[in-house]
C-alpha cells in the first residue's frame, strides 16, 4: 500500500509477519482509543463495562468480568476507580452479600452518547481507506484469529 509507514519487520519477527503486524495495529489503535478515552476521564477499558452496563445495568461483577474478558484484578481495580470517580455504585447481592451487583449512576448513564460518539469515530478512522469488503474480511479474519489465540491459550498453560 502506497502512503503508509509502519516500522521495519524486525528480523526476530521474521517467521511471524502477521503477529508483528497485528501487535503494530493493536498497539496503535488502542493508543488513539486511549488518547480520546482520557478526553472522557476514562481509562482504557472503563468504556467496555460501561457499555455492558449501558445494554443491562445492574449486573454482578462476575458477570461483567465473563463478558468484558479481562482478569479479575484488572476489573476490580476498574470498577473501584469508576466508582469513585461517581459512574457507578456496587452493592451487595440481596440473595448473597458476597456477590457485588454493579449499577451505573446518573454520571455513568450519561456516558452513553460520548462513547458512542468515540466509537463511531474510531471506526471511522479506521476504516476510511478501506472498501466495504475489506472491513468485512478483515474482520472475519481478526475474529478467525482470536478463537484461534484463545483456544491455543486454553489448551496451553503459559509459561
Amino acid at each position: 500500500m502506497s502512503g503508509t509507514t509502519s516500522p521495519e519487520l524486525p528480523n526476530a519477527a521474521g517467521d511471524g509477519p502477521l503477529s508483528y503486524a497485528i501487535f503494530q495495529l493493536a498497539r496503535a489503535h488502542r493508543g488513539h482509543a486511549a488518547a480520546m478515552l482520557r478526553a472522557m476521564n476514562l481509562h482504557p477499558g472503563q468504556e467496555l463495562l460501561l457499555m455492558q452496563l449501558f445494554d443491562r445495568d445492574g449486573q454482578t461483577q462476575a458477570e461483567l468480568l465473563e463478558r468484558v474478558g479481562l482478569d479479575h484484578s484488572t476489573v476490580s481495580k476498574s470498577l473501584r476507580r469508576m466508582q469513585e470517580a461517581g459512574l457507578l455504585t456496587r452493592e451487595p447481592a440481596p440473595h448473597d452479600r458476597r456477590v457485588m451487583v454493579v449499577h451505573l449512576t446518573d454520571s455513568g448513564r450519561a456516558l452513553r452518547q460520548p462513547i458512542t460518539d468515540m466509537w463511531r469515530t474510531l471506526e471511522e478512522i479506521s476504516v476510511r481507506e478501506l472498501t466495504p469488503d475489506q472491513i468485512e474480511m478483515f474482520t472475519t479474519c481478526a475474529r478467525l484469529i482470536e478463537k484461534s489465540v484463545r483456544d491455543h491459550s486454553r489448551q496451553t498453560p503459559v509459561g
